[in-house]
C-alpha cells in the first residue's frame, strides 16, 4: 500500500506539473521536427577549419578546470578534517564544518561564476575561482567521510605506544586517506572539465564563449566541432 500510495502521489505531481506549464505539444513536436532537419545534419558535419580556435579555447577550459580543482583539493583538506567527528572530537566544530560545506554546495558553479565576474571581471580567473569554491564543498564532504571511515585501531595503537599528534597524522592517518583523497580529487577534475565548458557562457572564459558566439551566429557546423571536442577531451 505504501508503494502504491507513493506511485499515485508521484503521478499526481507529474500531471499537475504538466498541466501548470501549459505546453502546446503539437507545436513543440512540429518545432522539434523542423529544427532536427535544419540543425542536426549541420552538427554532424563539423567545421574543421575552426579546429585551431576551438582547440585553443578547449585548452583554456582545461587550465581553468585544473587550477580550480587543484585549489579545491587543497582547500577541502582542512574543511574535511573540521567536518569529521573523529578528528575534532568536538560537536560544535563539526557542526560549523558541516554548515560551511553545506553553504558552499548550495551555490551552483554558474552562479559563483557570475558573482566572481562582478568581483574580478569577465576573465578566466573568475572561472577558476568559481570552480575552486564550488568543488571545495563536494570534496570537503567526501574527505570528511573518508576520515570518518579510517581504521581507528591504528591510531589507538600509536597512541598506546606514545606517538604524538603529528606522528599519528603522518604515519597513522595520511597513509590511509591519501589514495582516496587523490581518487576523489581526480574524479572532481573530470567533473570540473565539464563544468568549465559552460562558464564561458556568462563570460568566465573557456570554450563556453565559443558556444555563445556559434549560437548567436547560427554556426551549427562550428557548434558540432565544439561538442565533439568536449566529448573527446572529457572522455580522455
Amino acid at each position: 500500500m505504501r508503494n502504491i500510495l507513493i506511485g499515485v502521489i508521484l503521478a499526481g505531481i507529474y500531471i499537475w506539473t504538466f498541466m501548470g506549464i501549459d505546453i502546446d505539444f503539437a507545436k513543440a513536436v512540429e518545432r522539434m521536427t523542423n529544427n532536427y532537419a535544419r540543425i542536426i545534419p549541420k552538427l554532424l558535419d563539423p567545421d574543421w577549419s575552426a579546429l585551431s580556435d576551438v582547440w585553443a579555447a578547449m585548452v583554456e577550459t582545461i587550465y581553468i578546470a585544473f587550477a580550480g580543482s587543484l585549489m579545491a583539493a587543497i582547500l577541502a583538506i582542512p574543511l574535511g578534517f573540521l567536518d569529521a567527528q573523529n578528528m575534532t572530537n568536538n560537536r560544535v566544530l563539526t557542526t560549523i564544518g558541516k554548515w560551511i560545506l553545506s553553504a558552499i554546495r548550495a551555490f551552483p558553479d554558474i552562479i559563483l561564476a557570475i558573482l566572481f565576474i562582478v568581483v574580478v571581471g569577465p576573465k578566466p580567473f573568475a572561472g577558476v575561482l568559481a570552480i575552486a569554491i564550488g568543488s571545495t564543498g563536494m570534496l570537503g564532504k567526501l574527505y570528511s567521510e573518508v576520515l570518518e571511515s579510517i581504521d581507528t585501531n591504528v591510531v589507538e595503537a600509536m597512541e598506546a605506544n606514545g606517538a604524538n599528534k603529528l606522528q599519528i597524522l603522518v604515519h597513522g592517518i595520511l597513509p590511509q586517506i591519501t589514495p582516496e583523497f587523490l581518487s576523489y580529487a581526480i574524479y572532481r577534475f573530470e567533473i570540473d572539465v565539464r563544468a568549465s565548458t559552460i562558464l564561458g557562457i556568462v563570460g568566465a572564459g573557456g570554450i563556453g564563449t565559443l558556444i555563445v558566439f556559434a549560437k548567436m551566429n547560427r554556426n551549427w557546423e562550428e557548434m558540432g566541432l565544439i561538442l565533439l571536442m568536449i566529448i573527446v577531451v572529457v572522455t580522455v
